[in-house]
């Protein structure tokens, strides 16, 4: 690392690194680690619980692993790019999430919650037909996709008040590659959750993000934009998708966008380090050294004796001198 100011004009040194980061890694295969935990709505680590990565480009660029006794799982060998983080385990909903990974910072944790099976609010009338929905799942995760969407929709036939395994049918479509299918099943979610006043605003955020992925799917980030924008504004406690939101938009050189997100997502968890990091080369890139080294600090303070620590700390040197 060059500690003589490499970094002062660092935008599009990152977005040729983050685009060399994407071409190396194959079909979502590259050197990140990504992880995280399962719990269900206590709090407690789920044990044995199903994780399935598959890379947002390559539906056929897929991780599997399970948890441990805690609750934690990792996967070593990941590309940079976004991800459908897909979780099932015995007596619970299954539950997927949209990720984004990195190869030249560290990741993350990655936590889900789980609902147990009738807890929701959709309404289940035949419990017995919870073996369509595991049959589906399992089926996803095979790539068999017209079959675990047979599943799905004998599933929703039993149980027409569970709109949320629509999400499941929409993710089918989505990775068929009929795009136009599955945006039209995300919104009926979306439309359908506005009057569940428990897990509304929950379910509706997850939508707007599906169609998001379909859209970056497609190549459209303006529209990928728009939609994850509208998902945290259904739901703003989620900071991983803020803080997304800000990469997709850095990345395209929009910096008072992405210091808005990286902002939101240090908010949600003023603890997390990396939001502090991305704002210190936002600042960075406006100008503004002052800010910069401010949120630099803040962030080798919480995050200290990494390669990244050591990254900032040559950045930091070099705005002070």
């Amino acid at each position: 690392m060059n500690p003589n100011g490499c970094y002062r004009f660092s935008a599009g040194l990152l977005i040729v690194l983050l685009a060399a980061g994407t071409a190396a890694a194959q079909a979502g295969h590259g050197t990140a680690r990504i992880g995280g935990t399962v719990t269900n709505q206590a709090g407690q680590g789920i044990p044995n619980a199903k994780i399935a990565a598959v890379f947002s480009m390559d539906e056929n660029a897929k991780f599997e692993t399970v948890t441990n006794e805690n609750g934690g799982w990792g996967i070593l060998g990941v590309g940079t790019g976004s991800w459908v983080i897909t979780v099932t385990a015995d007596g619970y909903l299954p539950a997927s999430v949209n990720f984004s990974s990195k190869q030249l910072e560290k990741n993350p944790k990655i936590k889900i919650t789980l609902e147990k099976k009738g807890a929701g609010p959709g309404i289940v009338q035949d419990e017995s037909s919870f073996e369509l929905l595991e049959q589906g799942n399992q089926f996803y995760q095979e790539g068999r996709y017209d079959t675990a969407l047979l599943m799905f929709e004998q599933f929703l036939e039993k149980n027409p008040g569970a709109y949320q395994v629509k999400l499941n049918i929409g993710d089918c479509y989505r990775d068929k590659g009929d795009f136009a299918k599955a945006i039209e099943t995300y919104n009926m979610v979306a439309a359908q959750s506005d009057t569940d006043p428990t897990m509304g605003k929950t379910m509706k955020a997850k939508a707007l993000a599906a169609i998001g992925l379909c859209a970056l799917r497609q190549n459209n980030l303006d529209e990928a934009q728009k939609y994850f924008r509208q998902s945290i504004e259904a739901a703003p406690q989620d900071e991983t998708l803020a803080y997304n939101v800000g990469e997709i938009c850095f990345s395209n050189q929009q910096i008072e966008e992405a210091m808005k997100y990286f902002e939101m997502a240090a908010q949600i968890k003023p603890d997390w380090p990396d939001p502090y990091l991305k704002l210190g080369f936002v600042y960075l890139n406006k100008g503004d050294m002052t800010k910069s080294a401010e949120y630099l600090e803040k962030f080798i303070k919480l995050e200290p004796g990494t390669a990244r620590t050591a990254q900032a700390q040559d950045i930091l040197n070099s705005i002070k001198k």
